[in-house]
């Protein structure tokens, strides 16, 4: 995308995520700035929620709203629920904030609303911009990170109300939301952009391999995927006995989605005699391909180096026979095609399951051993370059993030308008 750049204010004056750094004093306030506390200059309404039985989806009484789920980018969005019962309100312009997990995301509220305990509303003076305030709240997120509850992080109104605000002015609070206004409609441009490459880079790679899997050829032959393994199987369904130390047991969520890695970081571990006890096709070996089929199933990950582990029922195991290459048999398991047959045999109401019995028999090409090992060549390689975009758009997005958050600190610690009034004076020099 090349390198970003966002105008601001003045067309001297620009913010990069190359050359935007902190630099921040927090400790020096600028002259007419003064330090509050959130309850002297707003008011807060925690939220309370009605009686079950008093909501509706008629548009009968008030919108209600119980947490972020209804969040939008900036505005709350269309309501899905109201309430004949009025608990507590907020009003429309009221920032609203996720006071339960999770802690410190806003919104702005559009209309009267009824607000349940999810949230909280925090209401302006007429010292305070409203637009300013939520810039300010933007940039004090980390920060806000409540209490650890039993169930929720959560924070109450008091915790709300004695977070510390640098307040200016109220013509310099309108000179700095224009300012960061337009810096973050630049970003959020730049932002869909890297949004829009990253998904352009998926959708690359999966059209490659869908193409290579769906190629009717002459004599094709299809053949159920049980024709293509020594084992198709799932891991124990007993569950394994914890021991300090031994030999790492995953689970589906140690299997990355995004990667087709497994993450051994974060997984227990099981007594060597109970390893050594499971049968043969339930100890994966270099060339195996494991496959989620529970819950975010569909999943692959080649085994490709050698080490002790077991796994869950809620992974299977497909082992290839002598002349089917175990990265063909990866591939071939993460292609849309493949997906498809298996969502569409997945049986389940709280989550989908693949049963052995549908993963046996779908559908998949069977071509020669030298043919699979020149497909694996070529998405090697395709898969390395859009690997590689993808990592260079991740970066870009993390970058923005960043920016945001440096143009934010920047103007709650007073740096933002000293910039600017550098700028001012350098062109009216020039």
């Amino acid at each position: 995308m090349g390198e970003f750049w966002v105008g601001v204010y003045s067309p001297q004056l620009f913010f990069t995520d190359y050359y935007l750094s902190p630099n921040l004093n927090g400790d020096e306030m600028r002259k007419g700035w003064k330090q509050y506390s959130l309850g002297q200059i707003c008011d807060v309404i925690a939220g309370q929620s009605p009686e079950g039985k008093n909501y509706n989806d008629r548009g009968e009484g008030l919108p209600f709203y119980q947490g972020k789920k209804d969040f939008g980018a900036k505005y709350i969005c269309t309501p899905q629920k109201w309430t004949s019962q009025i608990t507590k309100e907020a009003e429309a312009g009221d920032i609203l904030m996720s006071v339960r997990a999770p802690v410190g995301p806003i919104n702005f509220a559009t209309e009267k609303i009824c607000i349940g305990r999810g949230l909280a509303a925090i209401r302006p003076k007429n010292e305070i911009d409203r637009d300013f305030l939520f810039y300010g709240l933007l940039q004090k997120q980390p920060e806000i990170i409540g209490n650890e509850g039993a169930v929720f992080s959560s924070i109450n109104k008091g915790q709300i109300e004695s977070l510390q605000f640098p307040l200016p002015p109220l013509p310099e609070q309108k000179r700095i939301v224009a300012i960061l206004d337009e810096a973050f409609e630049g970003i959020a441009v730049a932002v869909a952009n890297a949004e829009k490459n990253l998904a352009n880079a998926r959708e690359l790679f999966e059209s490659y391999l869908n193409g290579i899997f769906t190629q009717k050829g002459e004599g094709l032959e299809m053949v159920k995927l049980s024709d293509l393994a020594t084992d198709i199987t799932d891991g124990d369904h007993s569950p394994p006995p914890k021991s300090p130390a031994g030999i790492p047991f995953i689970t589906i969520s140690n299997i990355h989605k995004e990667t087709n890695k497994i993450d051994f970081s974060d997984t227990f571990t099981v007594p060597e005699e109970y390893f050594q006890n499971l049968k043969p096709n339930k100890r994966p070996r270099v060339g195996d391909v494991l496959y989620t089929v529970t819950g975010s199933f569909g999943i692959p990950v080649i085994v490709h180096e050698k080490r002790d582990f077991c796994f869950q029922r809620h992974i299977g195991l497909v082992r290839p026979r002598d002349d089917i290459d175990g990265f063909w048999l990866y591939y071939l398991l993460m292609s849309p095609s493949v997906f498809q047959q298996a969502k569409n045999g997945a049986t389940g109401t709280a989550q989908k399951t693949v049963s052995l019995k549908v993963l046996r028999s779908i559908l998949v090409p069977k071509i020669p051993l030298s043919e699979q090992k020149k497909a694996v060549a070529e998405l090697d390689e395709i898969s390395a370059t859009t690997q590689c975009l993808k990592a260079i758009y991740q970066q870009k997005l993390t970058a923005l993030t960043e920016l945001k958050q440096s143009l934010l600190q920047k103007a709650f610690s007073g740096e933002l308008m000293v910039e600017l009034e550098t700028a001012i004076k350098e062109e009216a020099v020039a």
